[in-house]
């Protein structure tokens, strides 16, 4: 059976960090930080959720002279409902491995 799309570990914890509150801009680093995902996996993850219009994403002036601005991110209407709906099933799919419990032969 093929994997449903968006529902890798590392993009179910990019979900969870960016669900627990959809509305607020993320920096990358800082998401980086929560999941514990480097920066070459967190990033084409954001790149790929972007490109699906499941991500808004902007850039924010530093308050620091001479820093560049920084990439923020935040889950869409469509982002936060697919995030849902793949941690609700990320967390069926464990409860149903949880509930399993082999036989002794």
């Amino acid at each position: 059976m093929p994997r449903m799309s968006h529902s890798s570990p590392q993009t179910l914890r990019v979900f969870e960090a960016l669900l627990a509150e959809p509305a607020r801009w993320r920096y990358g680093y800082d998401l980086s930080r929560e999941t514990g995902l480097a920066s070459g996996t967190l990033y084409p993850i954001l790149m790929r959720l972007s490109g699906q219009q499941l991500l808004d994403t902007g850039w924010e002036a530093s308050d620091e002279p001479g820093r560049p601005p920084r990439h923020t991110y935040r889950l869409t209407a469509d982002g936060v409902e697919l995030a849902a709906a793949r941690l609700a099933a990320a967390a069926e799919k464990a409860r149903g491995r949880a509930a399993f419990v082999p036989r002794e032969a």
